[in-house]
């Protein structure tokens, strides 16, 4: 995988994860926590979004393959859940079905749910994983987009640790430029993963 293919994988996961859209997330669930108690937390469900990812972006194409499904047929339909996802971050609808999960009844450890799953292992993220490696073409390209998706799961972590004066520093004006500017990307790439996806099924 060259580094114009990693830049274009951590740019797909960056998007559909979002870090910087998570961040007030995070701040909402872990309110009135001490600092050490939101590092920790922080760290179970990071390390638990991880797993998930690795799972599905190891095993993914395997369990495609059992259901008798493609991967041109699922990189279609991924790249349409993706676009759907990136219309909600454009008129903040995903931003408000966060906040309802953020705000739902949940145990005193949010570690797992709502934070691992479904904020940053959520169904688009899932099904990038899947498109991601099954495009790699070999272990190298697998690995190197693990590696990339470890990146990103960085990228989460250390927002976690810096939500409180990020968001004081970007307010909500500053949120929601970005989020509809990661909104726009994502619609893109989604396009595109369904224009492989349909090239795909005419070579075949």
């Amino acid at each position: 995988m060259t580094m114009a293919e990693a830049i274009t994988v951590f740019v797909a996961l960056f998007v559909v994860i979002d870090p910087i859209g998570l961040s007030p997330m995070f701040i909402a669930i872990t309110r009135g926590m001490s600092t050490r108690a939101r590092r920790a937390i922080a760290i179970r469900s990071c390390v638990v979004a991880v797993g998930l990812l690795t799972v599905f972006g190891l095993a993914g194409e395997a369990v495609l393959g059992f259901l008798g499904i493609s991967l041109s047929a699922f990189r279609i339909a991924g790249g349409i859940l993706l676009f759907l996802t990136a219309l909600d971050m454009l008129f903040e609808r995903r931003t408000q079905r966060r906040q309802g999960q953020a705000d739902a009844p949940h145990a005193e450890d949010p570690s797992v749910f709502p934070l691992a799953m479904p904020l940053i292992a959520g169904p688009g993220a899932i099904a990038t994983m899947i498109l991601l490696t099954g495009s790699a073409g070999s272990v190298q390209g697998i690995a190197m987009v693990h590696g990339v998706m470890l990146a990103v799961i960085l990228v989460v972590f250390l927002l976690f640790l810096l939500a409180g004066p990020m968001e004081k520093m970007l307010g909500p004006v500053g949120i929601n430029v970005v989020t509809r500017l990661l909104g726009m990307l994502l619609a893109a790439l989604s396009v595109q993963f369904v224009i492989d996806g349909i090239r795909d099924l005419q070579v075949y």
